[in-house]
């Protein structure tokens, strides 16, 4: 079966180029000019991803995002934003918000399909038994399922935030700089910056609650993993 892209865009040249490029590569595109219209079709179909941009009427990308990603029905959904706002701060609210990846305009069709693809080779999840695990103080990692569970509890991390965990607590002692943290993540999370690693462990600790006090930060070093006793 065909893999379903949804757009949610309102500029018409950009969904023209993005849907045929999809459908070249063997896609079905669906596309809405607001949030408002995809909503019930996202719920109701539950696409493979979503392309968001976030200048689009009625309720912009950002509100868009929180509400699919708050929601139980549609937050396992792949989101792609799309947006001329090349700032930083967009760039980490999106992120914040849920978004598993940002692209900003104009973009190269080569590098929207390579994330694409980046994006649902993610979702598909493995049948092995004996899948790794790292446990922790009431903190339990699942690297193949993209899962994290604080006190047995699901807890909801985006791609990037789980990649910077999962970087960390794979060696649990050794000190991570920021610009090794980036190197990790190297070819998927192409938008990362020594700025952007801090704010997103804030974002992690945050979501970690009881479990937060296991990312320890090395004063004018980076951060580290609270050590295995």
């Amino acid at each position: 079966m065909k893999k379903k892209i949804c757009i949610i865009e309102d500029e018409k040249d950009i969904v023209r180029l993005i849907s045929y490029n999809l459908e070249k590569e063997g896609y079905e595109v669906i596309s809405y000019g607001s949030g408002e219209d995809a909503f019930e079709f996202i719920k109701t179909n539950r696409p493979n991803l979503i392309l968001l941009d976030i200048m689009i009427p009625v309720l912009d990308g950002f509100e868009v995002c929180k509400q699919l990603k708050s929601s139980p029905d549609t937050q396992s959904i792949p989101l792609i934003m799309i947006s001329a706002k090349a700032e930083e701060s967009n760039i980490v609210t999106g992120l914040e918000l849920g978004a598993d990846d940002y692209i900003t305009k104009p973009f190269s069709v080569a590098v929207l399909i390579a994330r694409v693809r980046t994006a649902l080779r993610r979702t598909i999840k493995t049948a092995d038994t004996s899948e790794k695990v790292l446990s922790f103080e009431g903190l339990d990692i699942y690297p193949d399922r993209y899962e994290v569970y604080v006190d047995k509890e699901q807890v909801n991390f985006n791609h990037t935030e789980f990649k910077l965990l999962c970087c960390l607590a794979s060696q649990p002692g050794r000190v991570f700089s920021r610009l090794q943290m980036i190197d990790f993540m190297k070819g998927e999370s192409y938008f990362v910056t020594q700025r952007l690693v801090d704010v997103l462990l804030v974002s992690i600790r945050k979501k970690l609650g009881n479990a937060s006090s296991l990312i320890q930060t090395v004063r004018g070093v980076g951060y580290k993993f609270k050590s295995q006793v």
